[in-house]
């Protein structure tokens, strides 16, 4: 696609829009984390996803990015806490607090990745399927 280096190997998979936005909005948090090649390698595949929405000329809402942006830096920030709990062995009342918070933003991703799928009429549709 990019890159016309034979050494190189990628795949490319059908993926929705939502999808797409989804994963550019957690590199870009990533890259505010990370240094050195896990920077380097951060900043490539960011390259190579944003290409993407050039050549398909895809433009989202900035409202719509924001907001996804938004709950996946909650997300980082939740994982951060809870790793630390458990690297503490800290099992409290927090701990469950931390834990559950997880699927309710989770719940706020999906439903904002749904509504840009829904808003570019993506063929590919992420669903959830929870009991309870």
């Amino acid at each position: 696609m990019i890159s016309k280096d034979k050494d190189f190997f990628n795949l490319f998979i059908p993926a929705s829009v939502g999808e797409l936005i989804d994963k550019i909005t957690i590199l870009e948090i990533k890259r505010d984390h990370m240094t050195g090649i896990k920077l380097k390698n951060v900043n490539r595949e960011l390259e190579l996803l944003r290409f993407i929405l050039k050549d398909k000329d895809i433009s989202i809402a900035s409202e719509l990015v924001s907001n996804l942006k938004s709950v996946n830096k909650k997300l980082w920030d939740i994982e951060d806490r809870i790793r630390l709990k458990e690297k503490r062995q800290e099992f409290d009342k927090e701990f469950i607090e931390i834990a559950r918070s997880v699927y309710k933003e989770n719940d706020i991703r999906s439903s904002i990745k749904k509504d840009i799928n829904r808003k570019f009429n993506s063929e590919i549709i992420e669903e959830k399927s929870y009991k309870y």
